[in-house]
């Protein structure tokens, strides 16, 4: 189903939207969770690995943290509902360059700080669509998304430090002050619902304290007229990023390369 106008007034006003009418089909969510179970066994031996962030699932190289990915996570970016109302928000050109799994496990599901994705991207000019898919559902307790809406309304990028802390996801975190906290809404969603939300966009979340499973999956899909910038990729993993950035496959997913410089050879071998 797509996205109504007052849906798409709601991305535009306040830069995240949960479809109304739309849900992931049962069996699609079965093949998630079936895959999601496979790629937790064939990286029990990595010591890198983690349930509650895993980067690139759909690589089976040039993984970031060493995972041993699988190229059928692919089939959940190509859903062609989804993509219908991608391409009402950001145009028909667009392109998927990543893709992480939000694991956060019963009872020791870790948190995400405040901050926004677009502090550490390499894609010039930034502008980027992150598609959030439910498998289990998403509540408060455990440790839902949260947001700040209209946040991404002025396309800046807040100022950020690094916490390197073990209950932490990721350690970007915005500086204190800059947004307004108390404004924070939660994300709470039925398994198979989905929300989008825009790359400038203040969110994160608090830990799992749930008996249930709160895993994610998400797709980070950027307008066509954008360009993905490898070598800035590589000089933010020369700066620390583990991210794997230098070398992320990228996939058209509709129309074409509007930019006529993004590289789509680079790490699909």
């Amino acid at each position: 189903m797509p996205l109504s106008e007052s849906e798409i007034e709601t991305y535009h006003q306040d830069g995240l939207v949960i479809p109304s009418q739309y849900r992931v089909a049962d069996s699609i969510l079965a093949r998630i969770d079936q895959l999601y179970r496979k790629l937790l066994d064939d990286n029990r031996d990595n010591p890198e690995f983690s349930a509650d962030f895993i980067l690139g699932p759909h690589l089976d190289s040039a993984a970031a943290y060493g995972i041993k990915g699988d190229p059928q996570w692919l089939e959940f970016a190509r859903i062609p509902e989804i993509l219908d109302m991608v391409e009402q928000l950001i145009g028909a050109d667009f392109i998927l360059w990543g893709m992480t799994i939000f694991g956060k496990p019963a009872r020791v599901g870790k948190a995400t700080p405040w901050h926004q994705d677009g502090d550490y991207y390499p894609i010039e000019p930034l502008e980027t669509l992150t598609v959030w898919i439910s498998l289990d559902g998403s509540t408060p307790r455990q440790g839902c998304m949260r947001y700040i809406p209209g946040s991404h309304r002025e396309h800046r990028i807040y100022s950020h430090h690094f916490e390197h802390r073990d209950d932490y996801t990721l350690a970007q975190v915005i500086d204190d002050g800059q947004v307004d906290l108390d404004q924070a809404r939660d994300i709470v969603l039925e398994p198979g619902q989905i929300s989008l939300h825009d790359v400038y966009l203040v969110h994160g979340s608090e830990a799992n304290l749930s008996d249930r499973r709160r895993m994610g999956l998400v797709l980070r899909i950027m307008p066509a007229t954008s360009f993905y910038n490898h070598d800035s990729g590589k000089i933010k993993e020369e700066a620390g990023s583990p991210h794997g950035y230098s070398n992320r496959a990228l996939f058209l997913l509709r129309g074409e390369d509007k930019s006529g410089r993004n590289d789509f050879n680079r790490g699909q071998d």
